[in-house]
């Protein structure tokens, strides 16, 4: 049965198949992505992050878990693809500001 995600969260994995740009509407304009010990503040920053990891890999990535926890929602996702490690189940940890996404932290 697929998960009720929150609607912004929900677009974001719809956007997770396209491009940097498509990720990058999700979110707020000065929004924080913490990936792989990197940092990307804004928009901008957001767009060249997915589309520097869509050249590297190529994957899939499906939500199997949701956990709300305060002010933050939490996505487990499993990610079967060309990476190191492949696959993997990933915790997407969200903050939302409206309809969009404010902050999201990715880690193992």
């Amino acid at each position: 049965m697929p998960l009720d995600l929150p609607k912004p969260i929900a677009a974001y994995f719809t956007a997770d198949r396209a491009d940097g740009e498509a990720i990058a509407r999700c979110f707020t304009e000065d929004a924080v992505v913490k990936d792989e010990g990197r940092t990307y503040v804004g928009r901008a920053a957001i767009a060249a992050w997915k589309s520097e990891a869509s050249t590297k890999y190529t994957y899939t990535s499906e939500p199997i878990a949701l956990e709300n926890a305060g002010d933050t929602t939490i996505v487990t996702s499993h990610l079967v693809g060309d990476f190191p490690g492949s696959p993997i189940d990933l915790r997407f940890i969200f903050t939302i500001a409206g309809d969009r996404i404010a902050s999201l932290e990715i880690k193992a």
